[in-house]
């Protein structure tokens, strides 16, 4: 199944190629006060593939809090981020923000709730490496 999704602007959007095929996607609202007030729902797919596109970089921030091993991609234009990176080991892992879907079928969406209060960052780390999407590309326009 491909996903497409995007922040509200359109200058950061994405490809999620989620495979093999859903029965319903886990939607985590992560119970952080980042992911509280900026609507924060994520999911990913190990197994699948995810293409970020960028139109204009120059207005993408990055934005790290607590443990600094996560990226948020926040759109600076329009204020939502659709993606959250770690780079672990030399390697790009990614979850998607399922608020950010285009045209999915509600149906599918498990809706539930994330706290990852406590964790130590090696376990989150690999808890990262274990659920996270693993094939990530970015792709900038030029």
């Amino acid at each position: 199944m491909l996903i497409h999704g995007s922040c509200h602007c359109g200058n950061l959007s994405f490809r999620l190629d989620w495979s093999p095929e859903p029965a319903e996607i886990p939607a985590r609202a992560c119970t952080c006060s980042f992911c509280t007030r900026h609507g924060g729902v994520w999911t990913s797919c190990p197994t699948g593939a995810l293409r970020v596109s960028v139109r204009e970089p120059a207005l993408v921030s990055r934005y790290r809090f607590g443990t600094e091993t996560a990226d948020f991609h926040v759109c600076a234009r329009c204020g939502v981020p659709p993606v959250v990176t770690s780079e672990i080991e030399g390697r790009t892992y990614a979850v998607v923000n399922v608020n950010t879907f285009e045209d999915l079928p509600a149906g599918l969406l498990r809706q539930g709730t994330a706290s990852f209060d406590g964790e130590d960052e090696s376990s989150r780390l690999a808890r990262r490496q274990k659920h996270w999407i693993g094939d990530v590309e970015f792709e900038e326009s030029l």
